[in-house]
C-alpha cells in the first residue's frame, strides 16, 4: 500500500470519526427530550396542505421514532385539498362560508370516503411500512367524538359572528377516550380521520383543527403539534415568533399581527390550552423530519404555544 493510499484511508476515518461525533451530539441534545415525552400522549395533526400530493417518508419516520422512543402518538389528519380534488373529479362544485365547507349529503359522503377512506389508510400504511403497527380510526368509532351541527361562525376576515347553514359541518360536542384509552401505551398507533357522528344519527365533517384539540384535551396531551403549511405565527416583519403566550396571542390578534386563517387556529389551540393540553406548537409539516426536530432539539421547528 502506497502513501496515497494510506492518506485516503485516513481522510475516510476522520470523516467517518466526524460523522459519528455529529450522531453523538445530537443524541446527547435530544435525550433530555425523550426522557420528558416518556409515555406522554402527543397528538399530531397532519393538515392536508402539509401532506401534498402524498404522506412523506419522514413524517412516517418521525411518527415510528416517536412511538419507539417511548411517546404515545396520536395522528389526527385533514385532507381539505384532496377532498376539493375528488369533488372536482365527481363534478360536484365545492362553495365555502369562512374558510368551511359547506357540506350537503352528497358532500359528506365524500368526505366521509376521502378522509375516512382513502387518506386514513394511506397514512396508515406509510406508517407501518416504516416499521409501525397504526390502527385507522375516524370519530365515529367507539362514538369516539360526537359531534353538534354548526350554526354559529365568526368570520376570520372581521371577527364578527355570523349565523350560517354550512349544511353537514360539526363540531365536537363530546369526547369518549375509551377506544385510544385501549390503544395507547400498547404498540398501536391511531390515527385519527374528523368524521363524526351526532345524537341526531347524521354524520358530520368536523374541522380537523378543532376535532385535534378536541382530542388533546380530552387525552390532557403533552404536546399538539399542528402540522400545516407556514412556519408557524409570524410577526410583523415575518419573521418566526418561537414561543407565545395566550394573553399574548390575544394581544397580537387584537394587534392586527395574527389576522385570516391563522386566527382560527390560534383559537384552538388556545382551547386546547384550556381543556388541559401543556403545549401546543404551530409548524411547517412540509420541512422533512419537522416533527423529531420540533420535539427533540432545543431550536424547535415552530411556535410553541403555553398558557
Amino acid at each position: 500500500m502506497n502513501a496515497q493510499d494510506d492518506s485516503a484511508r485516513d481522510d475516510k476515518n476522520l470523516r467517518e470519526l466526524a460523522r459519528w461525533r455529529q450522531t453523538a451530539r445530537v443524541l446527547v441534545e435530544a435525550l433530555p427530550y425523550i426522557l420528558a415525552y416518556d409515555n406522554k400522549t402527543i397528538v399530531v395533526k397532519y393538515g392536508g396542505h402539509a401532506m401534498g400530493e402524498g404522506v412523506p417518508t419522514e413524517f412516517a419516520q418521525d411518527v415510528v421514532l416517536m412511538k419507539q422512543t417511548g411517546m404515545n402518538p396520536v395522528v389526527v389528519h385533514g385532507g381539505g385539498p384532496q377532498i376539493g380534488a375528488m369533488l372536482k373529479k365527481l363534478g360536484i362544485k365545492s362553495e365555502f362560508a369562512s374558510g368551511l365547507r359547506i357540506t350537503d349529503k352528497a358532500t359528506v359522503e365524500i368526505v366521509e370516503m376521502v378522509l375516512a377512506g382513502s387518506i386514513n389508510k394511506q397514512i396508515v400504511g406509510f406508517i407501518n411500512n416504516e416499521g409501525g403497527r397504526a390502527i385507522g380510526l375516524c370519530g365515529k368509532d367507539g362514538n369516539m367524538v360526537l359531534a353538534t351541527k354548526v350554526t354559529r361562525i365568526v368570520d376570520p376576515e372581521s371577527n364578527i359572528e355570523k349565523i350560517l347553514d354550512l349544511g353537514y359541518v360539526g363540531e365536537p360536542s363530546k369526547v369518549d377516550t375509551t377506544v385510544l384509552d385501549q390503544v395507547l401505551g400498547r404498540e398501536l398507533i391511531p390515527v385519527l380521520a374528523p368524521v363524526c357522528q351526532g345524537a341526531d344519527g347524521e354524520t358530520y365533517n368536523v374541522n380537523a383543527d378543532t376535532f385535534a384539540g378536541a382530542i388533546a384535551g380530552a387525552l390532557k396531551a403533552k404536546r399538539l403539534l399542528f402540522l400545516t403549511d407556514v412556519p408557524g405565527v409570524l410577526d410583523k416583519q415575518k419573521q418566526l415568533i418561537k414561543e407565545l403566550s395566550v394573553s399574548q396571542i390575544r394581544a397580537l390578534i387584537a394587534d392586527g399581527t395574527i389576522t385570516g386563517g391563522m386566527i382560527p387556529k390560534v383559537e384552538t389551540c388556545i382551547y386546547a390550552i384550556e381543556q388541559g393540553v401543556e403545549g401546543v406548537v404551530i409548524l411547517d409539516g412540509q420541512q422533512p423530519h419537522a416533527v423529531l426536530i420540533e420535539l427533540l432539539t432545543d431550536g424547535g421547528a415552530g411556535t410553541l404555544i403555553t398558557r
